[in-house]
């Protein structure tokens, strides 16, 4: 029975014994001990004064000599005003060691048919660009979550939706149709994503030019037609365009909804204010994004050559994705496409609409009301009949509840999206859809880079491929300074250099909380001696030369050896450490939370580092007490490479 477990039974019988009282299991407070004092697990008496009818140290010094007086894992105890603190004895956590950490399923949980299934979506790209800084932090996180999930008994199935439709698709293609030149990956040399993304920025080089361009004549043709009576309004509106330019380019209707505005409010003006109007909606016409906006709705009605190009780039750029999944390690047991989803869900919105559960604007468009819920309206539908991306949100849902009947659905995504699945849960709610209430968004923050935040649009974004590459190879350059990999071949060298940079990468990003904005630092994450992947993984590859040695010396660290061992407060530091490996894992999968693993395999790392420098083992004369701490040492290897396994990081037998 876990140490919390084996205290909440004795709390419960001590209170029974000490004051005839029964208490439920809810009412005992148990924690661990802060690092302030002196113990290993707390009791809060607070709570129990009401029954004891005593002062709160009255009370923890009762239930203390009560709990010393009927257990054998106890040594003493410790009141701090209304706090308990309990000192386990090293018996406890020596037999712990020799009879529970060396178990192979130490630390997880198996799953059957009847445990709850939980579905992850994680990745989620588009296919106008490939895989950058910010998918990896999602992907690292989904394909974590998965794995913690999985130690903790559950059915998991991994999924990702591929944004493979839309608006920004279109741009790629406008691009490639208007200057590709029949580019093929092969041709270019490039992997199809980036290829893609190559032209999904050109999109937008060429929109600003055209922009640029188009509000110059807009601004001549309104000084050519004006006189001095239009004047003031040549002033307010031509040149106001040159002063908000970048706002301009960031949405073309604000301009637009000026004049409007200013037509509204001067009515003498209103034959010339509509001249220019209708020469700035004739210019905007002929914007790219107009003709990527007719492209879509081509899209949307199977126009075959426009399909036939969308196979093509598409293609290209799934395939980019394998790739770059093959090397971050991740899988997903399905793949869904919003070119497959949206039809289901726009049925599902018409369908709600038949129903009154949505309404229909002038324009054609179709909303949800959501005010009652404390939310706004939202468009379901464009005017034009297209989807937007909550109507194949709303579609897959149902698909994944089809296809494996999830007991929850896990959204890894960005915190920028917290509305969207705010408004997607309670659209399917509506809709008639009980499993709706069983979503849940594990939000995540922003990944920026020491210079600042990343734009796709403008090519400023940090590739995954070549962060892997600059990972790699800053793994090759350190370890060869560091002299660490002498007397390897060049094949096991290589496969090192991949081990410790994405080892780096991972760590990095999976050691920050998932709720907190971070910073990826590349040299700061690849550092042998610091809070790092590397400094983790070569504390394993130690452990692990000291078993080789170990063995060559005919040592067998699956010898017994005497609960009666005096150790000292560092080896218990450790088994503390290790005795708490479970409860972390738990913890980690009812938060979410894979920082909760990879901050506690650090902090074992480091007492581990501390002990092996103090501590003699192989060496040590005293036969049971070599035992006991080469047996420590293989436990800590074990579970270093279980918590680290659960991050899907690989840790090296040799550094």
């Amino acid at each position: 029975m876990p140490l919390h477990s084996n205290v909440l039974k004795k709390v419960i019988e001590g209170i029974n014994a000490l004051y005839c009282a029964q208490i439920e299991e809810s009412q005992v407070q148990i924690q661990k001990t802060n690092k302030e004092f002196s113990g290993d697990i707390t009791v809060v008496v607070f709570p129990l004064v009401r029954i004891s009818k005593k002062s709160p140290e009255q009370t923890a010094s009762d239930l203390g000599t009560y709990l010393i007086e009927n257990t054998k894992w106890l040594d003493n105890f410790d009141v701090k005003k209304g706090f308990l603190n309990l000192t386990v004895s090293a018996a406890y956590y020596l037999n712990f060691l020799q009879e529970e950490a060396v178990k192979e399923s130490f630390g997880q949980q198996g799953a059957n048919k009847e445990s709850e299934l939980v579905m992850v979506e994680y990745s989620s790209p588009n296919t106008n660009k490939p895989l950058h800084l910010g998918h990896i932090r999602n992907n690292l996180l989904g394909w974590s979550i998965c794995k913690i999930l999985e130690a903790n008994g559950k059915r998991v199935k991994k999924t990702n939706l591929v944004n493979d439709r839309g608006i920004h698709i279109c741009k790629s293609m406008l691009a490639y149709d208007k200057w590709g030149n029949n580019e093929t990956p092969e041709s270019s040399g490039k992997k199809g994503d980036h290829l893609v993304g190559d032209y999904y920025v050109r999109f937008d080089q060429e929109y600003k030019n055209q922009l640029k361009g188009n509000i110059e004549r807009f601004s001549k043709g309104v000084q050519r037609k004006g006189n001095l009576k239009y004047k003031k309004i040549i002033k307010q509106i031509g040149f106001i365009i040159f002063e908000r330019i970048d706002e301009y380019f960031q949405n073309p209707y604000k301009v637009y909804d000026f004049v409007q505005s200013y037509i509204a409010n001067h009515e003498q003006f209103l034959p010339f204010l509509i001249e220019i109007k209708d020469r700035f909606r004739k210019q905007k016409k002929s914007l790219l994004t107009s003709h990527a906006q007719d492209m879509l709705r081509r899209w949307e009605m199977d126009d075959p050559e426009i399909r036939k190009l969308w196979e093509m780039m598409n293609g290209w750029v799934k395939k980019g994705f394998q790739e770059t999944y093959d090397r971050l390690g991740v899988s997903f047991n399905k793949i869904y496409y919003e070119s497959d989803t949206y039809l289901v869900g726009r049925d599902s919105v018409l369908k709600g609409l038949d129903q009154d559960i949505f309404y229909k604007h002038n324009d054609g468009s179709v909303w949800v009301d959501l005010t009652a819920e404390g939310l706004d309206e939202k468009v379901l539908l464009r005017s034009d009949g297209t989807s937007v991306y909550i109507t194949q949100d709303i579609g897959t849902a149902q698909l994944r509840q089809q296809d494996y009947d999830f007991d929850k659905m896990i959204y890894v995504v960005g915190n920028e999206q917290n509305y969207h699945f705010k408004v997607l849960s309670v659209v399917l709610d509506k809709l008639g859809f009980a499993w709706a209430k069983n979503l849940y968004h594990l939000s995540y923050g922003m990944v920026e880079l020491p210079e600042g935040r990343m734009k796709s649009r403008e090519g400023t974004v940090v590739d995954a491929d070549d962060l892997m590459d600059e990972m790699i190879s800053t793994a090759r350059k350190m370890a060869d300074e560091l002299g660490k990999l002498e007397g390897l071949t060049e094949e096991e060298k290589e496969d090192i250099y991949r081990i410790i940079g994405l080892g780096a990468l991972k760590y990095f990003i999976l050691k920050v909380d998932p709720a907190k904005n971070m910073t990826f630092n590349p040299e700061e994450s690849i550092d042998f001696n610091g809070h790092t992947g590397p400094f983790i993984q070569y504390t394993h590859a130690r452990i692990r030369s000291v078993l080789r040695k170990a063995k060559e010396m005919k040592l067998d660290a699956s010898q017994s050896f005497t609960l009666q061992l005096s150790i000292d407060d560092k080896e218990k530091s450790i088994l503390k450490l290790l005795h708490e490996y479970p409860n972390m894992v738990a913890e980690a999968a009812t938060n979410y939370n894979p920082a909760l693993i990879a901050n506690h395999i650090y902090d074992l790392v480091k007492e581990y580092n501390q002990f092996y420098h103090d501590h003699p083992i192989l060496i040590e004369k005293d036969h049971s007490i070599r035992i006991f701490r080469l047996k420590l040492t293989e436990v800590c290897g074990n579970v270093i490479k279980k918590g680290m396994s659960l991050l899907g990081i690989e840790v090296p037998e040799r550094m």
